[in-house]
């Protein structure tokens, strides 16, 4: 199973609408800020979507938290803004404990990262549309599911696409 994990679309469909091009998962998570893009997502794919409550998500009726079971994981997703990501792993880390989880996917900060921090995985997929990192490339992750249930994560850019598929 190949999931896409995006987050801080903040709008803007077309990046999106390229990664589940490129990647063609058979899930897609939404970690939060997608500012209505959530209801085009069902236009461009129709797998399975989980979405989360972004800082930007004025009024949309979406969860802080989701938690699901992966394949052998725990995984909560959520934006991030309510654990102070932009500070450090503490709060999101005691957060994900208490539930159970060994995985956290978040987003908030767009800056990509794959962590770990004491017994978690701890990964954000940056942002599709407002990069923020110093390379400012668009990423998303992909999650490999094999199957034995674990995971391999990697993150992506669309520039990463173009320049080794020659466009």
């Amino acid at each position: 199973m190949k999931i896409l994990v995006v987050s801080d679309t903040h709008c803007r469909a077309e990046n999106l609408r390229d990664a589940i091009e490129i990647e063609k998962p058979d899930r897609i998570f939404h970690l939060g800020d997608g500012q209505g893009v959530e209801d085009k997502i069902w236009m461009m794919s129709e797998v399975p979507l989980e979405c989360v409550c972004g800082n930007c998500d004025w009024g949309a009726d979406l969860p802080k938290d989701i938690v699901l079971e992966v394949g052998k994981h725990v995984v909560m997703l959520t934006h991030g803004h309510f654990y102070g990501v932009e500070y450090g792993y503490t709060k999101i880390a005691e957060a994900a404990k208490e539930k159970g989880c060994d995985v956290v996917l978040y987003g908030h900060t767009h800056v990509p990262t794959i962590d770990r921090y004491e017994d978690l995985i701890i990964a954000n997929p940056g942002s599709i549309s407002q990069p923020r990192q110093q390379s400012g490339e668009h990423t998303y992750m992909t999650i490999m599911v094999d199957n034995e249930g674990e995971f391999k994560m990697d993150l992506h850019s669309l520039e990463e696409y173009d320049r080794t598929h020659g466009n």
